[in-house]
């Protein structure tokens, strides 16, 4: 019985640099993200993740978290990780498609979002993102799917 470890992989971030948090927060400033309150808050090898109030902002009219709130925090936070393993001096990640299920309501707190890739093509980006309640119960699971085109693409 082998006791080789297997070999760790390599971020995944563009150059091998971490994403500057506080930064992909201003990003969102004035736009849905900043508006909902959203902020990115870890970073690890290979994923990314951002929370977002339950609160007002983000409520359904029976007062739990909207559906349509959980699909803008998962496409936020997918298509950040996405442009982060790309040179953002040529291309941007930009929302192919996306899908979710909404498992469990939240009604207050924050809703943490953790976005792993399945598939890092070259024009192609997909994504799993779980969003969990602050007792780490599955609230949402999305899949998203990038398209990555020049940043001067219109």
């Amino acid at each position: 019985m082998s006791t080789d470890q297997p070999a760790a992989k390599p971020p995944i971030w563009w150059n091998g640099q971490t994403p500057d948090l506080p930064a992909l927060t201003r990003i969102g400033e004035g736009t849905m993200p900043g508006l909902l309150g959203m902020e990115f808050v870890a970073c690890g090898d290979d994923w990314l993740q951002m929370r977002m109030p339950v609160d007002a902002r983000t409520h359904q009219p029976f007062g739990r978290l909207h559906g349509g709130a959980s699909v803008a925090l998962a496409e936020t936070v997918g298509s950040m990780a996405a442009t982060a393993c790309v040179d953002r001096g040529t291309s941007v990640a930009v929302g192919l498609e996306i899908n979710a299920n909404h498992v469990r309501p939240a009604f207050s707190g924050h809703v943490i979002a953790t976005a792993r890739p399945e598939s890092l093509g070259r024009t192609v980006q997909v994504w799993s993102i779980r969003i969990e309640d602050e007792a780490g119960k599955l609230v949402c699971i999305s899949r998203f799917t990038a398209a990555v085109i020049p940043i001067d693409k219109r």
